[in-house]
């Protein structure tokens, strides 16, 4: 789910809870955690909604003096069907496993482990072999835009992106404000490539 980034502050303190969405069907599941970019939340339910029956409580708990300008905001889509759905949600305050796992330099037999899921991505891929390159692109240009080490690639930006967020899965990287860092986990694998390899 995307937010402005005027959520942020609302959502840590609890005032907003809620959020309405114009989607074809829904597109978040109660009882998932979600990364945004105002922190990790958790979906609680997920319920379609005629717009008249939205009260000024739940506009003010989805961020909006009123309904009608909660409306106004989600009137995109309004005139074509598109379902409104209700999204009841709470923020996550422990860390985010993610980030605790990339801090974490791996074993040996972590590595080894870690180095063979690349590896089993690098065959399947209908691209080419792209993980360890990828891991080393981005070793070598730290906070180099996404848009620029795809093109180096030869690659589109989205798909190279979702690429990227596998690595990351893996707690191998860092998004940067611009571009990405390997965290001290993708450092430690890839340091362990290298000395298996003789580098």
């Amino acid at each position: 789910m995307l937010f402005a980034q005027r959520f942020a502050e609302p959502i840590a303190r609890g005032e907003v809870d809620l959020t309405f969405r114009r989607w074809k069907r829904p597109q978040v599941r109660p009882g998932r955690p979600y990364r945004t970019l105002v922190g990790r939340l958790e979906v609680d339910e997920v319920d379609e909604v005629a717009p008249e029956r939205i009260t000024p409580d739940e506009a003010r708990r989805a961020g909006f003096d009123t309904v009608d300008a909660l409306l106004t905001e989600a009137g995109r889509h309004a005139q074509d069907g598109t379902p409104l759905f209700r999204v009841r949600f709470h923020r996550l305050d422990e860390p985010d496993p993610r980030s605790t796992l990339a801090a974490t330099p791996p074993s040996s037999s972590e590595a080894g482990d870690v180095a063979v899921k690349l590896d089993a991505m690098d065959r399947r891929s209908g691209h080419g072999p792209w993980a360890w390159a990828t891991l080393r692109a981005i070793a070598a240009e730290p906070g180099r835009r996404a848009p620029d080490l795809a093109a180096a690639f030869g690659r589109e930006t989205a798909p190279f992106k979702a690429d990227v967020r596998k690595l990351k899965a893996l707690g191998l990287t860092h998004s940067l404000p611009v571009g990405y860092e390997l965290s001290p986990r993708g450092q430690a694998v890839l340091a362990s490539r290298d000395r298996r390899r003789g580098r």
